[in-house]
């Protein structure tokens, strides 16, 4: 079983879509296989477009800080400081 990886990192806008760029050498390399379909390898990162429903979901938006982990062999992500719903 693999190492359960927890990483924290901000949400970028790239192309006008929602992205997370989670570096290879810095634990992307380790949540590759659990987010197999939802993500691409690119440029030395694991990038991962956040669709816009999902970001309302998590109430996030550009900039804000997000965690990533790997715990039950699943891609989970939150926010670590939700926004308020308006």
């Amino acid at each position: 079983m693999n190492d359960i990886v927890s990483l924290e990192g901000p949400v970028v806008k790239r192309d006008g879509q929602l992205v997370l760029l989670i570096p290879l050498e810095e634990g992307g390399e380790e949540l590759t296989e659990c987010s197999r379909g939802i993500s691409e390898v690119e440029n030395g990162f694991l990038k991962i477009v956040i669709p816009e429903w999902l970001a309302g979901v998590l109430r996030i938006e550009e900039g804000d800080l997000v965690n990533v982990n790997n715990v039950n062999g699943k891609f989970n992500i939150s926010a670590v400081s939700p926004r308020l719903v308006h």
